[in-house]
């Protein structure tokens, strides 16, 4: 079974930062994109970040240069320093895993994954 353990939020003032991480656990062959979605109550879910094995990254657009992602492939674990955080930024942070490759009853099968969330509060 693949699981995905989150670890990094919790509350900071305004202008302060953040480091998340998200190490992906279990048998598998391979993971497609991994990154960091958000849910702030009342909102839809919203990618803040996601990085491919090879470095190519996409950001949500109010990311704006506060957020960076990164990804240690032999650790399967990605990464988000988030600077600069805002009130507007507090939500239910959210590591999804593409793609992830496993062998089910000897067929391969691919499938994304979530984790449970960590909650991230930007307060004063």
């Amino acid at each position: 079974q693949v699981h995905l353990v989150e670890s990094g939020g919790g509350l900071v003032q305004p202008g302060g930062s953040l480091r998340l991480s998200c190490a992906v656990s279990g048998t598998f062959f391979s993971i497609g994109f991994m990154g960091w979605y958000r849910q702030a109550p009342g909102k839809q879910r919203e990618l803040v970040a996601r990085i491919s094995s090879g470095d190519v990254t996409n950001y949500g657009d109010f990311v704006k240069g506060r957020f960076a992602i990164s990804r240690d492939n032999p650790q399967s674990t990605v990464y988000l320093q988030m600077n600069s955080l805002q009130p507007d930024d507090s939500a239910v942070y959210y590591c999804k895993a593409e793609d992830i490759l496993t062998m089910d009853r000897g067929a391969p099968h691919q499938a994304d994954y979530w984790g449970q969330g960590t909650q991230v509060t930007v307060s004063s």
